[in-house]
């Protein structure tokens, strides 16, 4: 295992405390807080380092953490990225739409009957929608909501990426398509039904792409976590490699997604892998600081302003209660990071009316100025901000809306 990468340090945040402020100063009017911003320049730095680390492979962007449209095309417009890995069917039907991308894989089953009556009575939008099965209930749903004479539904099967050991199952509990029998039967049920064309298959390793595992603080769970990793790995190529070849016997398929941005490397090394799925490597959020296997290059921020000094080496920000999902944590509240040097405090955390924070910077900041934080998940906390503002420099060249600011809440 690769020792950790360099992490942003006192100097990097405080250089970038001034350049955002700088920002911000230059739009010649008060910004309405918080002021959700993107760096486009680590944005596009972080794309290119998906792409290298994917190894030939097409990286797939996972929509749910990026959820703005403008950032979704930045991504795609580069070299290597191709179709987006949607979260929803109406997020895709409305991406279809919009002309943003006509290659879209949706990750998780869908129960919504308006959106497949949608998708079956539009050829065009069946043709380049995949959506994801692991039951055949899934299938009755599809067909209970498909018109007469609707369009024939692309599917792929969702197969379950856990590790097993000593009798345990290790990862995000997603399908329960767990052996290869009960994966085939699913697959010819799908080419025995009229209407329906299996053309892909997915595995979410979650428990390796989603898990840090160069925690400075949890080093002796980071080294569990790091030889649970490799099993992990072994084990699913081996899975892999047998599961694809009995799919084959039944469909003919056009892609094997899998990974996310943690484990990029790993999968794209997998002979029976097509396509790499990554979002939250975008954006770095403070969840995805701590891995062997790329630098960090943080890219999201949100700005809260001081609107209280309660005491000394204390300042209290307005708002600040944009909590990622998850297990409950102090991992999962926002970072603040610049000025380098504050923290919040363990009785308050970040509330969603005002957030106190402390420190010897706070010492330093006036009423009106503005903290930086950094989120802990990617794309949730654009579902509280109606645009994002995309920095280039010390400027920002654009204003653009998120889901949320195009009216849309998926």
């Amino acid at each position: 295992m690769a020792p950790p990468r360099r992490q942003p340090s006192a100097v990097d945040r405080n250089r970038l405390w001034s350049r955002l402020n700088d920002a911000v100063a230059k739009q010649g009017v008060p910004l309405p807080t918080p002021v959700f911003v993107v760096d486009l320049d680590a944005f596009d730095a972080n794309a290119d380092d998906l792409v290298r680390r994917a190894g030939g492979l097409p990286v797939r962007i996972a929509s749910k953490s990026v959820r703005v449209p403008a950032l979704i095309e930045r991504a795609l417009a580069h070299d290597g990225f191709r179709g987006v890995l949607a979260f929803t069917l109406r997020e895709a039907l409305w991406l279809h739409r919009q002309g943003i991308c006509d290659d879209i894989l949706v990750a998780y089953p869908t129960v919504d009957r308006g959106a497949l009556a949608e998708l079956t009575s539009s050829p065009e939008a069946a043709a380049d929608i995949v959506i994801m099965v692991d039951s055949p209930a899934h299938l009755d749903v599809i067909d209970g909501a498909r018109p007469p004479g609707g369009a024939e539904v692309r599917v792929a099967v969702d197969v379950d990426a856990g590790l097993r050991l000593a009798g345990q199952h290790i990862g995000p509990k997603r399908s329960p398509l767990q052996d290869t029998a009960s994966i085939v039967a699913l697959a010819r049920e799908i080419d025995r039904r009229a209407g329906f064309r299996l053309v892909g298959a997915m595995t979410y390793e979650g428990q390796v792409a989603g898990l840090q595992d160069v925690v400075p603080t949890a080093r002796a769970r980071s080294m569990v976590l790091r030889r649970l990793k490799s099993l992990s790995m072994s084990q699913l190529a081996v899975r892999r490699r047998e599961l694809d070849r009995a799919l084959r016997q039944v469909a003919d398929l056009e892609f094997w997604n899998g990974g996310g941005s943690g484990s990029v490397e790993a999968t794209a090394a997998d002979p029976v892998v097509t396509e790499i799925a990554a979002g939250s490597g975008l954006l770095v959020p403070t969840l995805f600081d701590h891995y062997a296997s790329f630098e960090p290059r943080p890219a999201s921020y949100l700005g809260l302003p001081v609107v209280r000094r309660p005491a000394p080496g204390m300042v209290t920000v307005h708002g600040g209660g944009i909590v990622a999902s998850g297990p409950a944590g102090a991992d999962r509240l926002p970072t603040p990071w610049a000025p380098a040097g504050l923290s919040l405090t363990s009785l308050e955390g970040a509330g969603e009316v005002q957030t106190p924070i402390t420190g010897q910077p706070a010492d330093l900041l006036e009423v009106g100025d503005l903290v930086w934080f950094r989120p802990a998940k990617s794309g949730e906390p654009f579902e509280h901000a109606l645009s994002v503002h995309l920095l280039s420099g010390d400027e920002f060249v654009d204003t653009v809306p998120t889901y949320r600011g195009c009216g849309q809440a998926f």
